[in-house]
């Protein structure tokens, strides 16, 4: 990966492969600040251990929203908030974060403009902690956003309702959170988005195939113009 983005004509300053200031850059390494951020939404009352399985929530939902990365939650386990105390480790139980019902969470990302998004409606109680003892995608970044100060975080329109979620992480671990730039994402003649599965358009493969990566940023930034023109 590192060669490919280098091969693109990407630098930077800090990373698992060169280091920096705030390091461990591998997640699996910064454990620590995890519990710290688990600890600390424990002791405000805010998260709750949740025993529903992902089978469990299956049934209790008619179905899954496909365009969003966690399945909508009913709330089943929202009165074991009181007994969030009691438990020195996450270890042993899925751990939800309670979003304030009916709260208007906004924010303005660089490339969508105003964003509006309502907690309880378009997002339920979302995990912080799995049951197998790793903590979730949403409190790791918030967390490591927290610890590196992070000034801006970059990434796909997919992750766009995700961003309402992280804002009410970190106002609960006062923190101000980062600005967030949304890119579109690309896919192809279907409307379907590329994904790791697409071999075909890798980087790596691409650039087996001749394609030059002042082409390949060309046709980036023409992409970006012509979305952005569409997203205003």
């Amino acid at each position: 990966m590192f060669e490919d983005l280098r091969w693109l004509g990407l630098e930077w300053d800090e990373g698992p492969d060169v280091g920096g200031p705030y390091a461990p850059y591998d997640q699996s390494r910064r454990r620590d600040f995890y519990l710290q951020a688990w600890r600390s939404l424990r002791d405000s009352g805010l998260i709750y251990p949740c025993s529903c399985s992902r089978k469990d929530l299956a049934r209790a939902l008619e179905a899954p929203h496909e365009d969003d990365e966690e399945i909508p939650y009913p709330g089943t386990c929202r009165g074991k908030a009181s007994s969030a105390r009691d438990w020195d480790q996450p270890a042993g139980s899925s751990w939800r974060f309670r979003v304030p019902d009916g709260e208007a969470i906004r924010f303005s990302d660089r490339f969508f403009g105003p964003q509006k998004f309502t907690a309880g409606r378009d997002f339920s109680d979302f995990l912080v902690w799995r049951r197998d003892d790793v903590p979730s995608y949403q409190l790791a970044v918030v967390a490591d956003d927290a610890a590196m100060d992070i000034s801006e975080v970059v990434r796909g329109a997919d992750l766009l309702k995700s961003a309402a979620r992280q804002t009410l992480l970190f106002r609960a671990l006062k923190v101000d959170p980062p600005g967030y730039f949304h890119c579109p994402l690309l896919r192809d003649e279907n409307n379907v988005r590329l994904a790791k599965r697409h071999e075909s358009l890798s980087l790596n493969t691409l650039r087996h195939q001749g394609v030059t990566p002042e082409s390949l940023r060309a046709k980036f930034a023409g992409e970006l113009a012509w979305d952005k023109g569409l997203a205003h």
